[in-house]
């Protein structure tokens, strides 16, 4: 199945598109070296920078803005409204005004990995030189400004863990914002998935096959 790509989208040179993805209208994937895989959506008036790449099955809604050096796996969603980042002190010029900064990656610039199945709120703005765990789900509008765990739920400016989630999406444990799951053993209500929570982090005890 061919990718569907919207007659006002502009799709530049360089730019692997895979089978079944949809493009929506003014959508703007800048190349080269730039990947979206297959049977993913892209959602109107999103913005895709050149070197990124995107696994299969990702879906990024409406007015999302994806800047360079930035990896999302498969099975990703993104809200409408979310802005990625690449560096932490920017700014327009050099230190005596005389210079424009250039836009291309430099020493500067800092990546930002989105891992497999992990959802994204609307609204939301990420930081970089982070990862945004498995499975885990931010809140709308939240503001990320370290690595988020696999598996769990952050809500907040900046976003703090208040619970683990499913990977239906359900959440399966909440506990104080900041504090950390009680360790044990957790069965989704909604699906029956098992968990253990551990120090280390959590382990699926009944992976889908």
């Amino acid at each position: 199945m061919k990718a569907r790509i919207h007659p006002t989208a502009r799709i530049e040179e360089g730019v692997e598109i895979g089978p079944g993805t949809a493009i929506w209208d003014h959508v703007h994937v800048r190349g080269p070296d730039t990947r979206i895989g297959a049977e993913c959506i892209v959602g109107e008036k999103t913005y895709v920078a050149y070197g990124v790449c995107i696994g299969d099955r990702v879906k990024l809604n409406a007015f999302v803005y994806v800047c360079n050096a930035v990896t999302i796996e498969d099975g990703v969603m993104v809200a409408a409204g979310t802005i990625f980042t690449n560096d932490r002190f920017p700014r327009a010029t050099t230190a005596d005004l005389r210079r424009v900064w250039p836009s291309a990656p430099d020493e500067h610039t800092r990546p930002t990995l989105v891992r497999e199945g992990a959802t994204i709120g609307a609204g939301c703005v990420v930081g970089s030189d982070l990862v945004i765990g498995r499975f885990a789900m931010v809140g709308m509008a939240s503001v990320i400004t370290r690595s988020v765990p696999d598996f769990h739920l952050v809500v907040g400016h900046p976003a703090r863990s208040i619970g683990c989630v499913c990977r239906c999406g359900e959440p399966f444990v909440r506990f104080e914002p900041g504090a950390k799951p009680s360790p044990g053993e957790y069965r989704c209500a909604v699906c029956g998935l098992r968990y253990a929570v551990e120090a280390a982090g959590v382990r699926e005890l009944t992976p889908p096959a």
